[in-house]
């Protein structure tokens, strides 16, 4: 039976996240079992990963380095093994270098990138974003977003976003007052800005490809 490892570092939208990926796997009838875990040994053995992220980056980055053994985990998983991730709004967000919410935080550096704040050339576009925005995929359409009809929405709640230092990792922009990184990637690894587990039937498809996926 394959596993999919939901890390809980106490700061995830857990509850809505698994139920999310349970629905996609029973849906699609994948032979999976979701496990919502803190323990890093059941990371480390993962066959895919998802890591949820909601609040400060640099909170959520003091929570995942709390977890004892949860960062070197995560790297022999991801980085060494090359087993499928999904990072989820802060979880994305954790992917990079650098965040710079109200202080510099250290990232994951699993992409090469920083954390800024939203800054809409509209100052009537409110702060955080907040709502259901279209998906703007970049071409060729990656697998994780194959399938998602033409001007999907997906849900959003953020104050800041990636600048990475390579566009090929976009994957898919949101315009809110200019455009930003709504899904990015590279090899095994992929992120959403929004929240799958929020955005109804483009999120449930987008997780679906990302369990079916085989980077």
């Amino acid at each position: 039976m394959t596993t999919v490892a939901l890390i809980d570092y106490g700061s995830g939208n857990l509850r809505s996240a698994a139920k999310a990926l349970e629905r996609a796997v029973a849906e699609a009838g994948l032979s999976m079992t979701v496990a919502v875990t803190a323990d890093p040994e059941n990371v480390r053995t993962a066959d895919r990963i998802v890591l949820p992220g909601v609040g400060a980056f640099a909170d959520c980055k003091a929570g995942l380095d709390a977890v004892h053994g949860m960062v070197s985990a995560l790297y022999e998983a991801v980085i060494l093994h090359g087993r499928p991730f999904l990072g989820i709004c802060v979880g994305m967000q954790l992917l990079a270098s650098v965040g710079r919410e109200h202080r510099d935080t250290g990232g994951l550096g699993w992409l090469d990138a920083e954390v800024v704040p939203l800054a809409p050339s509209d100052p009537a576009l409110k702060i955080p974003h907040m709502g259901w925005n279209e998906l703007i995929p970049a071409s060729p359409v990656h697998p994780v977003l194959e399938g998602l009809t033409a001007g999907s929405h997906a849900y959003f709640v953020h104050s800041y976003r990636m600048v990475p230092a390579d566009p090929s990792v976009v994957l898919a922009e949101c315009d809110y007052g200019g455009r930003f990184p709504a899904v990015v990637g590279r090899d095994n690894i992929v992120g959403t800005q929004f929240h799958p587990e929020k955005s109804q039937a483009t999120g449930l498809r987008l997780i679906r490809n990302f369990l079916e996926w085989r980077p």
